[in-house]
């Protein structure tokens, strides 16, 4: 006597299918997103271009509060250089993972992918890290503290950017308190205690043309980290 196979439903085969695939279901989501975004910067879609942009590469996600705070507290160090009449700052996230399990894994190569993409597009000038070491191994793209290209063997991150704490004008930003909500927990602290750990950065341009296109932000990084400590 044999046993009949169960029919499974349209919806039970579409479960197990996604259960299995959707963390390449992700990565191909990303990357269509990054394409899609290149080309609508490329074509200058209905956009206007944020002053400043600065890239937050880290293991942890920065609370709204603080990003909000440091777009504010940024900007008021900034000039309006698109023109538009304001001066605006954005702050992209792009979170890492040292995670071996397979879903930190997978969101840790999503978050390579925005980084390249940010990287190729020229977007972010300012980089925010919480291991320069790991970033500059990675993508080698930061300057040495003077603007200069390193050597094409030098993957060193600590020497070429400041921290936090020891950039008087960054240490000294009003920032307030944030409040982070996750799930059923809640937490709260300041801002500038959540900052005082991470490093600023900022990348070259191997193009000549590009490079002194950047004048602007060279004049807020000398700014940010004016009476730093190397």
């Amino acid at each position: 006597m044999t046993m009949e196979q169960r029919e499974y439903t349209r919806w039970e085969k579409f479960s197990n299918w996604f259960y299995y695939n959707k963390w390449w279901l992700l990565i191909g989501a990303i990357v269509l997103y990054v394409v899609g975004s290149m080309l609508w910067n490329v074509l200058g879609i209905g956009q206007t271009q944020p002053d400043y942009c600065v890239a937050y590469v880290g293991r942890n996600q920065l609370p709204e509060d603080c990003v909000s705070a440091l777009q504010t507290a940024l900007a008021a160090l900034g000039e309006d250089v698109n023109g538009d009449g304001t001066v605006s700052v954005q702050i992209t996230q792009h979170i890492t993972s040292d995670s071996q399990d397979l879903e930190n894994i997978m969101y840790g190569y999503a978050s390579e992918v925005t980084v390249l993409a940010d990287i190729t597009q020229g977007e972010s000038y300012f980089f925010l890290l919480d291991d320069p070491d790991g970033f500059q191994e990675n993508f080698q793209i930061l300057a040495n503290l003077d603007g200069s290209i390193p050597g094409y063997d030098d993957v060193s991150g600590m020497d070429k950017v400041y921290a936090w704490g020891d950039c008087p004008v960054l240490a000294g930003l009003a920032l307030g308190s944030y409040t982070d909500s996750y799930l059923d927990e809640t937490e709260t602290g300041q801002c500038q205690d959540l900052l005082s750990g991470l490093y600023l950065g900022r990348r070259y341009y191997a193009d000549p043309d590009e490079n002194a296109a950047q004048a602007a932000n060279a004049q807020l990084w000398q700014r940010l980290t004016a009476g730093a400590e190397a």
